[in-house]
């Protein structure tokens, strides 16, 4: 069983379950894990390590609109490294400030290998949380920012000879797009972010809507550390849509409202698609180019 099916099968215990945060009382809650193992390739510094693990649950807290408040996180390691452990913290409150939230500590443990829990919390504005379940046909199917930074930079891990490890630390410090989720709040009928790679966000998304969506390949933003590492066009496009871990945003906005909002997303808007009917019983959910687009990215569990 993977996350997905696991998910699935607590549904209907978890009926609030699904969404990229749970929302209590105009309070947004969202938390992750990472392993050093299927999350952090060697190079990643402990630096890069605390931003990102952090930034992943700042950006759950993007996704639903809200505002992004405070932070904490679990760090377990095998035996505690005083510099390792200091640089941790210090990539933790780092990419809060880069939102306007504060890192305000956790907990330390001992583990097998390096592990950290993290939990985000966040505030509902006046224009309401922003969830999967409401792309309607005739929207918009927009993404923030550029796809493929997280592949491009594991690409530049393995090949660490070459002395790009900074590099690739550096495209793995992505900025969570709280101010971009804000700025869509009062626009977007459904967002998530993209942990698990944009071809899967856009089933997901279409599966919670009860819709169906086209995508344009050529439209998708892809991020120009890409060009440095995919051979050929057909490469370029799955490391962008289908790798996943970038953490952008895939929403779906009215077509009248797209030029409104696109102004406001400092990470920038791309229009990539439109939400469309739901497929007949049998056909693809997403459609790329007019042909079915994979629902392939990450899960955990899929070996």
């Amino acid at each position: 069983m993977n996350e997905r099916d696991a998910l699935r099968a607590l549904a209907a215990d978890l009926p609030h379950a699904g969404d990229d945060a749970a929302v209590v009382d105009g309070t947004v809650i969202t938390t992750d894990m990472l392993h050093e193992r299927t999350d952090f390739p060697a190079g990643t510094t402990r630096y890069t390590a605390g931003w990102r693990a952090v930034g992943a649950s700042l950006s759950d807290v993007a996704a639903m609109g809200a505002t992004a408040r405070a932070a904490v996180a679990v760090y377990a390691d095998e035996a505690f490294d005083r510099d390792e452990l200091t640089r941790f913290v210090a990539g933790a409150v780092d990419v809060c400030e880069a939102v306007d939230a504060e890192y305000v500590g956790g907990d330390l443990d001992e583990h097998v290998e390096f592990t950290t829990a993290t939990t985000a919390v966040g505030g509902i504005t006046d224009a309401g949380a922003v969830t999967r379940d409401g792309a309607r046909p005739g929207d918009a199917l927009c993404v923030t920012g550029e796809w493929g930074r997280s592949a491009a930079a594991l690409r530049i891990f393995k090949n660490d000879g070459e002395g790009e490890t900074e590099r690739a630390n550096e495209l793995f410090r992505f900025t969570p797009r709280v101010a971009d989720g804000l700025a869509l709040a009062s626009h977007a009928t459904a967002m998530m972010d993209s942990s698990d790679g944009l071809a899967r966000s856009c089933h997901q998304l279409a599966e919670a809507s009860e819709v169906g969506i086209e995508i344009e390949r050529d439209a998708v933003p892809v991020h120009p550390a890409v060009e440095g590492v995919a051979e050929g066009s057909t490469e370029r496009f799955e490391l962008a849509a289908h790798f996943g871990e970038d953490f952008e945003l895939v929403c779906a906005v009215p077509e009248a409202e797209v030029d409104t909002v696109e102004e406001s997303c400092p990470a920038g808007l791309t229009r990539i698609g439109t939400v469309v009917k739901e497929p007949e019983e049998g056909g693809s959910r997403v459609l790329a180019d007019g042909e079915p687009l994979p629902d392939r990215g990450f899960t955990h569990g899929d070996g």
